[in-house]
């Protein structure tokens, strides 16, 4: 029964064209689908965002160091909250990949020159991984990629006019000079020799070669607004090196042809200057102060000059007479008792310092021995027909006990007002130790009240005869 059952099914043409009728339709279906991947095959899902699609489309590969791990399976333009477009493509990648490394990159490249492109996956190192379906960020889709368009748009009409001049430059430039060129190709062979130490060293991670590109980049990235302004440089450099062609030969020809010469002398001569160039500094350093107060003293150094032009010729005779001084001078310096006497100057120097520095405020900062010969001069020359004033004038004292007309057991208090006595025998004259002010008549008169030594509060540094701005300056008027 079995045997004919078999035969049967064999035998009916029906059943045999709808079996190999089925299998061709399957074999259809799956090449069809290959590009999008096997049915029925796990694969892990994800989206990632791309600044340019790059004329990507469903069903091109997605390859890791050109081995394909997956295919793009949509394309999309969407448009961020910023309102900037971009692409996003959906893909699906082999299940090993999951999960995918976070810093793991994204970039379009071409198949080839036909336009065919693919995605270029860059696994990264990180353990964080993207899940199931979730959208890598833009900030992954990188290195930028260069179309080949983008590369034969850089060959514009004046660059290539640029190309041709510079190739007819260099081989007129060339032309003739085979043999020299021989000759440095064989002087850079110990240059080669010498640059693989050199090379090695900068091949060393030690030395951080990467960070200078980096930095190079970051320089070209702050170049780049000013662009315009550089090619401005340059067609400025020639309308110079143009001016300059002019007198090329024989002046700058000359320049250059005695400038090795000259630095060989430099090279032989420049350090034996070196301690005149130091002292040169020292000498303008010990001049630092003295020509901070060329402003102010500019003008009476001008004066100076100007009114010696006028004296110096008078000066000759000046210095003959003075001759016989300097004599009379030397040999009183060789007398043996000029030094007893010079000894003993300085002894009493040295026991009138303390006094002369007490002494010397009551001028410098009150101006009193001016003020003392000043009036001093007023009283004896000064007066009417009865003579000066230091000879007749009386002074009354007010009466009452005590009152200073004649001898008295007690200072003078009362009780009328004028009957006080008012006495400082020492006043205030800013000296060393003193509060510094100008008291001797300067004090207030308390009417009404004895008043013996100093008077509260500080009496100034004005006195007669001086403004408040030469006493502020401690000195006399």
């Amino acid at each position: 029964m079995n045997t004919r059952r078999r035969q049967g099914m064999s035998a009916n043409p029906v059943l045999v064209g709808a079996v190999t009728l089925l299998v061709v339709l399957v074999a259809v279906f799956l090449s069809y689908n290959a590009n999008s991947g096997l049915p029925f095959v796990p694969t892990y899902d994800l989206e990632t965002n791309l600044p340019n699609a790059a004329n990507l489309v469903r069903g091109n590969e997605v390859r890791i160091s050109g081995a394909r791990v997956g295919v793009v399976t949509e394309v999309d333009a969407v448009r961020d909250d910023q309102g900037r477009s971009s692409a996003q493509i959906k893909m699906k990648l082999d299940q090993e990949l999951e999960p995918l490394p976070i810093d793991s990159t994204f970039v379009v490249r071409p198949t080839s020159a036909l336009g065919l492109k693919y995605v270029e996956l860059t696994p990264g190192s990180s353990r964080a991984g993207f899940d199931e379906n979730e959208v890598v960020p833009i900030t992954q889709a990188k290195p930028e990629p260069v179309e080949i368009d983008e590369v034969f748009n850089a060959f514009d009409a004046k660059t290539r006019r640029g190309a041709q001049r510079s190739l007819g430059g260099f081989g007129t430039g060339f032309a003739g000079r085979g043999i020299a060129l021989n000759d440095a190709i064989t002087s850079l062979r110990p240059l080669v020799t010498d640059l693989v130490p050199v090379m090695s060293n900068l091949a060393d991670p030690r030395t951080r070669l990467d960070r200078l590109f980096r930095a190079l980049g970051s320089t070209a990235a702050e170049v780049a607004p000013v662009a315009e302004t550089q090619a401005a440089l340059f067609a400025n450099l020639d309308t110079t090196f143009t001016a300059l062609a002019a007198v090329a030969r024989p002046f700058i020809q000359e320049t250059i042809s005695e400038s090795p010469p000259t630095f060989a002398l430099g090279e032989r001569e420049f350090p034996k200057q070196r301690p005149f160039v130091r002292n040169t500094a020292a000498l303008f350093g010990e001049l630092r102060p003295g020509i901070r107060t060329l402003p102010s003293a500019a003008p009476v150094l001008a004066d100076a000059l100007e009114i010696g032009s006028r004296t110096l010729p008078r000066t000759p005779p000046l210095n003959r007479r003075l001759a016989s001084v300097f004599d009379s001078l030397a040999e009183f310096a060789e007398d043996p008792l000029v030094p007893a006497g010079v000894r003993r100057l300085r002894d009493t120097t040295r026991v009138l310092r303390p006094t002369i520095a007490f002494l010397t405020p009551a001028q410098t900062v009150c101006n009193y021995a001016t003020l003392w010969f000043r009036n001093i001069s007023s009283l004896l020359s000064e007066g009417d027909a009865n003579g000066t004033w230091q000879r007749f004038i009386i002074i009354a004292t007010p009466q009452g006990p005590n009152n200073e007309g004649g001898p008295s057991s007690a200072p003078a208090n009362g009780p009328n007002v004028d009957n006080h006595l008012h006495s400082n025998p020492y006043p205030n004259v800013a000296a060393p130790g003193q509060t510094r002010e100008c008291e001797a008549g300067n004090e207030d008169y308390l009417a009404g009240r004895t008043t013996i030594g100093n008077v509260p509060g500080n009496q100034g540094t004005e006195t007669s005869g001086q403004d408040v701005g030469s006493a502020s300056r401690g000195g006399a008027r």
